[in-house]
């Protein structure tokens, strides 16, 4: 892979002093949690970590470990799981400062198969893990950041425009991005800034259930005005970013990580 493709590292160091975050979503190395998570503990912030369940967390454990940072399982479907993990990271830190939400699913069948053929309780439980389960974090977080703090989720260009086997997680992601805007509004008056990330397609475990993903990053690659693809590094960058002071006058708002493609479109 050339630099064309490969992306590039951008340095987070001491953006984040002393920080306190809880990330969602650790799935393996290449899990954009991860290199949030990695581009955060490089910037300064002490960091709690979620994984789906105790087959991911003996998968990542070393993963946390290298981070020197917590590690908990936290399956949002399960009645509680949310505010559970919320309170361990509460415990473990003293409070909170940034959330990271990067957790998306929707059952296979469904994103393979066309949208209007979805069923009801294939898109209802889709969009509870991928979108309402954001809600809920941010609900369990609230009372944690009295001093205001940033909460962070992802998305993807499919949210706005319709993109060949993206299928059901488009419509998921335009309301996990109208969601955004709704709780920016809402936690705005104390302080609590709320974005979402739109990163360019990258290879990861969740990614590889869409069909033709390969197909998807070469046009990616083509369209995009960078001619490449983008990095976990850069995303990481930009949820550091996002998190720190120096966004302090910004929310609401989806941002773009993704080489200009949707500037394409």
């Amino acid at each position: 892979m050339d630099t064309r493709t490969r992306g590039l590292a951008t340095p987070v160091s001491g953006l984040l002093p002393g920080s306190r975050g809880l990330i969602l979503g650790l799935a393996d190395e290449h899990s954009i949690a991860y290199g949030c998570a990695q581009a955060m503990r490089a910037a300064g912030a002490r960091l709690v970590l979620s994984c789906l369940n105790e087959k991911a967390y003996a998968a990542v454990t070393p993963l946390a470990q290298g981070l020197a940072s917590p590690l908990h399982c936290c399956n949002v479907e399960h009645e509680g799981a949310i505010e559970d993990l919320v309170d361990a990271a509460v415990r473990e830190l003293g409070g909170l400062d940034f959330v990271l939400h990067s957790i998306a699913w929707a059952p296979l069948a469904e994103l393979h198969g066309r949208v209007s053929d979805s069923s009801a309780a294939g898109f209802a439980r889709a969009m509870s893990i991928s979108c309402h389960s954001f809600a809920r974090l941010a609900r369990a977080c609230e009372p944690h950041m009295p001093q205001g703090g940033s909460l962070i989720t992802m998305s993807y260009l499919g949210a706005h425009q319709a993109v060949p086997h993206y299928g059901l997680m488009g419509p998921v992601k335009a309301a996990l991005e109208s969601l955004v805007r709704y709780l920016a509004l809402e936690l705005g008056p104390r302080n609590i800034r709320v974005h979402a990330i739109s990163p360019g397609p990258i290879p990861t475990r969740a990614a590889s259930g869409i069909e033709a993903f390969d197909e998807l990053m070469d046009r990616a690659r083509q369209r995009s005005p960078l001619g490449r693809l983008v990095s976990l590094e850069e995303i990481g960058a930009l949820a550091s970013f996002l998190a720190s002071p120096a966004a302090s006058g910004m929310s609401g708002q989806t941002l773009f990580v993704d080489a200009g493609e949707h500037a394409t479109h």
